[in-house]
């Protein structure tokens, strides 16, 4: 008889929507026998849920750059022999979670996946890909190996899945209203996940880690929304700019930089509700002149993926 084959799976998650997600992707691995070994990812402070306005932004300059937090300690003794690991949670502002950023930091976990295979599982509003390139990054400079992402979003639009996110996390209130569809990724997204672990499974049977993220996006693992791409890119940039200001007037937490960040909140949501519609129009009214450039950053994303077939767009 062979060794039996095993899973862990490492996740951060406040709502509980980032682990709903990865166990249902799971299922099939269980169904078949493989041992899953789930492992919290916790903050030494962990960060509140329902978010107060102060705690919120306060969060954005340290999630942006990439600036960590500390976590508990891990027992990776039960995971020694794993065969992939799972890496599970959700992108803040346009980056990783704080909670991820001191995952990758960490020298026990980079100690422990260097060499090891990766696969993140990502449940977000709808803006992933400069948190999926930063994951890369990371995974890339601890000599890991990464062999696939899958990415379940929000279907709502954009404008509207800001109001609800914001129901959800300030006033934990997930359920739909006669106005507002339910927040985050739907339940019926999250059942329809378990495809990609028929794939998972398909793979540690064969080892074929390196066509997994080809067949994972056959399956639509990941969505490529010109029109929020082109928001996620040029927000990017400047919250990079903003995140950067902040810092300079104090750390995590500094009332030093309370006034700037309250600026920062006016800015957001001026540039989402009274100008990123002028900016979409704009967009649409120059996408003849963009298909070129969209072309290639779909290009130049699945290649930092490592896929070279098409990915889904809408």
């Amino acid at each position: 008889m062979g060794k039996e084959q095993k899973v862990a799976v490492f996740y951060y998650t406040q709502t509980g929507q980032a682990l709903a997600i990865v166990r249902k992707v799971c299922e099939p691995l269980v169904a078949a026998g493989v041992q899953v070994v789930y492992k919290e990812i916790i903050p030494e402070e962990p960060f509140p849920l329902p978010w107060t306005s102060h705690s919120f932004f306060q969060a954005f300059p340290e999630s942006r750059l990439g600036i960590p937090c500390q976590l508990k300690a891990f027992d990776l003794s039960d995971i020694q022999d794993a065969d992939l690991v799972i890496v599970a949670g959700q992108s803040w502002y346009l980056s990783l979670s704080i909670p991820l950023h001191g995952f990758f930091h960490s020298e026990e976990i980079k100690d422990y996946l260097k060499g090891r295979r990766i696969v993140t599982v990502d449940g977000c509003r709808n803006m992933w890909v400069m948190k999926q390139l930063n994951t890369r990054k990371y995974i890339h400079q601890i000599d890991a190996e990464y062999v696939g992402s899958i990415v379940l979003q929000d279907g709502a639009p954009n404008l509207i899945s800001v109001i609800t996110i914001i129901r959800w996390l300030f006033y934990n209130k997930k359920e739909a209203t006669r106005l507002l569809p339910a927040a985050g990724v739907s339940a019926e997204d999250i059942r329809q996940s378990t495809r990609f672990g028929d794939i998972l499974l398909e793979t540690l049977n064969n080892q074929s880690f390196d066509t997994l993220q080809q067949r994972l996006m056959e399956k639509n693992a990941l969505t490529f929304l010109p029109t929020v791409y082109f928001i996620e890119k040029n927000g990017y940039a400047l919250w990079g700019r903003w995140a950067r200001l902040v810092l300079k007037k104090g750390n995590y937490n500094s009332p030093r930089r309370e006034s700037l960040l309250r600026l920062f909140k006016y800015y957001l949501f001026f540039v989402l509700y009274a100008v990123s519609p002028f900016g979409l129009a704009f967009f649409y009214l120059t996408y003849p002149f963009r298909i070129a450039g969209l072309r290639k950053a779909k290009n130049e994303m699945c290649y930092e993926l490592g896929y070279n077939g098409k990915i889904k767009t809408e």
